[in-house]
């Protein structure tokens, strides 16, 4: 590394982003600075998370499995499960399911503050909901965050005001700066915006550090809560995208893997799997004209809030630029997971409405007119989330490539990439973590942190295949290398090219085997025709259960 002061780090999620929702990955929604800097770097085609959000940021600054790392369940479901069904779940008191980043592992900002850096972080948490497991007690110096996993963009959560307990769109008495609770009614600015928030927040934080803390390296986390459902986005940039999507989404989804083909970001002859979902055979013919037009206003706004994500990371991107720092600091974007295509109208709620369409219904105008507004709250369905996952098969929640598929770009001149390299390789969020150890020339304390045990990383550094990707093709050289997902009960276990995957949730009947080199859409099963190799990755599974604790009955 050419640079003489150690590097900063900027690390940025988007959240329910899809894998060609931002130009860099064939995206018509316009994103030019991560166009920017992905010509100034590297694109991951290859790079996997967890199948949701919490998992996934244990897994990112943990640098292990959230099964190990506290989040084997999201905690949100184990309140869900335990109101379906009078108990707790069979996983509550166990290791690894504590429903927060737990203390058997290092987090990545503690350490990197402990080896002299300033770590700041703006943003979703959804890592634990109390101080004790907040920011401020994991290893930020400096930080605001939003604890729960989503809520209202501009603010506006009037079924509080009812005292409703809500379970999903959970938010008052949770946003904390640095050691303090912070009174959203009271503490918030009455034009407030969460993408553009986050990045006030951590520009400001930049801004205001001592000469001291200038003369540090930074370690900065900017984790946003869009593209998250509801979708609302200030009107006038909604208008931008008026009329692009009254096609419908399998247009969509042609015209993007169109543009995949063509950026080299996927293979030219690659085999799509076909939309799933509760819309899966949902002709967008056949929807009436007013179903067509909510539809299509639906995607514009999350086209708007994508938008919204991209020029507020040029505004920090800027104020790098204009401290000095920009070409010194590790730039990474990423999505938590794939696009979310659920259907949410039935789940459950813990108050005095049966489901959240009810308490939607209450509190919520989701007029065509009124859709993306404040007092809007809406999700774009299962085939929008196909057209961004395309080719792969699912989405958000489930195991196979479209739910933990994701875009991952990064930028970082001294590392010497060619200017806009694609990277094929296999990858993970646990990668990360290490990747940043190495580049900061700080060690990974081992198994003993702060006077407690602790375990070691999972993931291996990108290091070596980012300076020099032809000469260190593969990240996860070993031969044996084996990595598992599950969540919700949906499973998988892959070593090399082969692939296992268990779709419970999704009704399926048994283990399906794929080899995802030949077939990264998962469309053949091969797992009649290749018994043996499904038993050989069948004891991968059981071996990943028993190094992780995983309670196969989680859901």
């Amino acid at each position: 590394m050419a640079a003489t002061k150690r590097p900063n780090f900027l690390i940025i999620v988007a959240d329910d982003l899809g894998f060609s929702d931002i130009k860099p990955y064939g995206s018509e929604i316009d994103t030019p600075v991560l166009d920017r800097l992905s010509k100034d770097g590297i694109r991951m085609t290859n790079f996997h998370t967890a199948q949701a959000c919490s998992p996934t940021r244990s897994m990112l600054l943990s640098g292990t499995d959230n099964h190990i790392a506290g989040l084997g369940q999201m905690a949100e479901f184990a309140k869900m499960k335990k109101k379906l069904t009078g108990k707790d779940p069979e996983y509550v008191g166990k290791p690894g399911y504590e429903g927060y980043l737990n203390w058997r592992v290092a987090a990545l900002p503690e350490i990197l503050a402990d080896a002299g850096y300033l770590t700041i972080m703006s943003g979703k948490w959804h890592l634990g909901m109390t101080p004790d497991v907040s920011p401020s007690a994991r290893g930020f110096k400096k930080s605001f965050g939003f604890l729960p996993g989503c809520g209202n963009h501009f603010n506006h959560e009037p079924q509080f005001d009812a005292d409703e307990d809500s379970m999903l769109l959970t938010s008052d008495g949770f946003w904390m700066e640095n050691e303090n609770h912070i009174d959203r009614k009271k503490d918030l600015p009455k034009d407030f915006y969460s993408t553009n928030f986050f990045t006030d927040k951590l520009i400001e934080m930049l801004a205001a550090r001592t000469d001291e803390e200038k003369e540090q390296p930074f370690f900065s986390y900017l984790a946003y809560t869009a593209p998250h459902w509801p979708m609302q986005a200030p009107q006038e940039v909604v208008d931008k995208y008026r009329g692009k999507y009254d096609n419908g989404p399998d247009k969509l989804r042609l015209d993007r893997l169109s543009k995949l083909k063509a950026l080299g970001l996927v293979a030219p002859d690659v085999e799509a799997a076909d939309p799933v979902g509760f819309e899966a055979g949902v002709k967008w013919e056949d929807l009436t004209d007013h179903e067509r037009a909510v539809s299509s206003r639906k995607m514009e706004v999350y086209a708007a809030m994508v938008d919204l994500l991209d020029q507020n990371i040029g505004r920090v991107v800027d104020a790098l630029e204009a401290s000095g720092e920009l070409d010194n600091t590790f730039i990474l974007f990423m999505s938590d997971n794939g696009a979310e295509g659920s259907t949410l109208e039935a789940a459950p709620l813990l108050s005095s409405f049966k489901t959240l369409g009810d308490l939607i219904a209450a509190y919520y105008d989701n007029s065509l007119e009124n859709i993306g507004r404040h007092d809007s709250y809406v999700w774009y369905g299962s085939r929008w989330a196909c057209a961004a996952t395309a080719p792969s098969r699912g989405f958000k929640g489930w195991s196979t490539e479209g739910g933990i598929r994701c875009p991952c770009l990064i930028r970082f001149p001294p590392l010497s990439t060619a200017p806009d390299t694609i990277s094929h390789s296999f990858t993970t969020v646990m990668d990360i973590l290490p990747t940043i150890l190495q580049l900061a020339q700080v060690q990974h304390p081992g198994t003993t942190f702060q006077g407690r045990q602790v375990v070691e990383p999972r993931g291996k550094s990108w290091v070596s295949h980012l300076a020099s990707p032809k000469e260190h093709p593969a990240v996860h050289e070993d031969a044996k290398h084996i990595h598992g997902w599950e969540l919700f009960g949906n499973r998988a276990i892959r070593r090399g090219n082969w692939k296992a995957v268990l779709l419970a949730k999704q009704g399926g009947e048994g283990w399906e085997l794929y080899n995802v080199e030949h077939d990264p859409a998962e469309q053949h099963n091969l797992a009649e025709t290749r018994p043996e190799v499904l038993e050989e990755m069948l004891v991968h599974w059981a071996t990943y259960v028993a190094e992780t604790g995983l309670v196969e009955d989680a859901f």
